[in-house]
């Protein structure tokens, strides 16, 4: 090892970034967590290694490296997260829906993308998405996947009105003024109990992403 920093320790592991031969990994730590939150980091853990090796040799998406019970390794993806790049060009946003397409033609959706840390603006200008802990893997492209996938292209479509509203197209503004009915429960009842619940009652809030950026 030449190195490591930590990026985000919380409820449910270490997020560390290492560098080996001058190569720079990002670990997952479930073995970190919290004993009493220590399935549920594993079962995450599990998730985000399905849908990245689901996903292997897609360019601008971490590829797996490595898995066992409590350990993640993945590839880092050089870039800024969305809220310190702000992009105004519509390139990005364009390789941003490509690149939504290919993970969901091959099966996987994010389930994510509301948090801005978790899309990157790479130092090439193309786009990378991150934190794949929630992704959802399916091959038969059932009903539930596929509203995840619709989820995930309206998080993405609110992201372009925050930055490019003018480059919204009819289309797009419909799709973003209908949330599914999932969305729609999420938002209006589970949301709130479970904001409750992780910041209040347990003082945690999901960073992920937001410090695992740049390698000084």
């Amino acid at each position: 090892m030449d190195g490591e920093k930590i990026l985000k320790r919380d409820l449910f592991g270490e997020v560390t970034l290492k560098f080996v031969d001058g190569r720079p990994l990002v670990t997952r730590d479930a073995g970190a967590s919290r004993w009493w939150t220590r399935s549920i980091a594993r079962h995450l853990l599990r998730r985000e290694a399905r849908a990245l090796a689901t996903l292997d040799e897609i360019d601008g998406l971490p590829s797996l490296v490595s898995q066992d019970r409590d350990v993640l390794v993945r590839t880092y993806l050089d870039g800024e997260p969305l809220y310190v790049a702000r992009p105004d060009d519509s390139a990005w946003f364009k390789a941003a829906a490509i690149l939504l397409r290919r993970m969901h033609r091959a099966g996987v959706a994010h389930n994510d993308l509301a948090k801005e840390p978790n899309l990157l603006v790479r130092d090439d200008g193309s786009a990378g998405i991150i934190d794949f802990q929630l992704a959802a893997c399916s091959r038969s492209r059932s009903k539930l996947f596929r509203i995840a996938a619709y989820e995930d292209i309206r998080h993405l479509l609110k992201h372009k009105r925050t930055y490019r509203p003018d480059l919204l197209t009819k289309r797009e503004q419909r799709i973003l003024a209908n949330p599914s009915p999932a969305s729609r429960f999420w938002m209006g009842t589970a949301k709130p109990v479970y904001l409750f619940i992780t910041r209040r009652l347990l003082g945690w809030a999901d960073r992920e992403g937001a410090a695992d950026r740049r390698h000084s």
